[in-house]
């Protein structure tokens, strides 16, 4: 039970977003039980720490602990005053011409994870999350609102050359797909 505890505790720290417990219970090759039973477990585990888990019907996130609140605040203004790293603003240019777009798409077009960069962009208030309508178990990344005023355009598609990127990326991400199989 302890190892499956650890388990679950890896997970949603390296997934950073929500996981519904069906889909954790694949992963991790267990039933939903034993996931329920390891979840209780580890919410005992986290008592008075720095990480808590939040649990909302049949979905789990950790989070951190709301006494820490002035502390991650601090950091997050830190984090918005900051530049965008060229990781970020690949991520950002691929949300702007693809999205709405799960990360998995992303992480495949950039060849690395984007996990970090979409932190970052989600802090900065550039990109939203949103659930994927097509898959209840993911996420999927738009721009703002905010970041279109920003930017002086009312939608997507007067983004510049705006077709000819789109057309770009669905040719890379086809001739990848074949260069896989």
């Amino acid at each position: 039970m302890e190892n499956l505890v650890n388990k679950i505790e890896s997970l949603l720290f390296y997934q950073v977003e929500p996981m519904k417990i069906k889909k954790m219970a694949e992963i991790l090759e267990v039933d939903e039980e034993n996931i329920n039973q390891s979840i209780q477990e580890l919410e005992k585990n986290l008592e008075n720490r720095g990480v808590k888990l939040i649990k909302n019907d049949d979905v789990i996130s950790l989070t951190t602990s709301p006494e820490n609140s002035d502390i991650i605040e601090k950091i997050k203004k830190e984090e918005q005053d900051k530049e965008l790293s060229k990781a970020a603003l690949e991520t950002l240019s691929i949300i702007l011409y693809r999205g709405p777009i799960k990360r998995s798409v992303i992480d495949y077009i950039r060849g690395v994870n984007s996990q970090f960069s979409l932190r970052s962009l989600l802090i900065k208030g550039l990109i939203e999350k949103e659930q994927s309508k097509d898959d209840e178990r993911a996420f999927v990344y738009k721009p703002s609102i905010d970041l279109l005023s920003y930017m002086g355009i009312s939608k997507i598609e007067e983004l510049p050359e705006y077709k000819e990127v789109n057309e770009d990326i669905n040719i890379f991400i086809e001739s990848e797909r074949e260069n896989d199989k």
